[in-house]
C-alpha cells in the first residue's frame, strides 16, 4: 500500500493471485482449510486470506511483498 498525496493506493493483485485466494476462501467457508504445520482448522478470515496470498506467491503470481515488521 503506497501513500499518494494523502490518499492510500490499494495494492494490485494479478488474476492468478485472485483465483488462488478465491479457491482458499471457498475451502475456508466449507471448513476444510487447514493451517500449515499444526494442521488445525483455520477459523479466522484474515488468516485464510494470508494463506491464499502465500500460496499465490509460491505459484509465482503477482502479489506485493508482505509487510516487514
Amino acid at each position: 500500500m503506497k501513500r499518494t498525496g494523502g490518499e492510500y493506493e490499494m495494492a494490485t493483485y494479478g488474476k492468478k493471485a485472485q483465483e488462488t485466494v478465491k479457491e482458499v476462501m471457498e475451502k475456508f467457508k466449507k471448513g476444510e482449510l487447514k493451517s500449515g504445520k499444526s494442521g488445525e482448522k483455520v477459523t479466522a478470515r484474515k488468516q485464510a486470506v494470508a494463506i491464499g496470498l502465500s500460496e499465490a506467491r509460491e505459484k509465482g503470481a503477482k502479489v506485493p511483498e508482505p509487510p516487514k515488521k
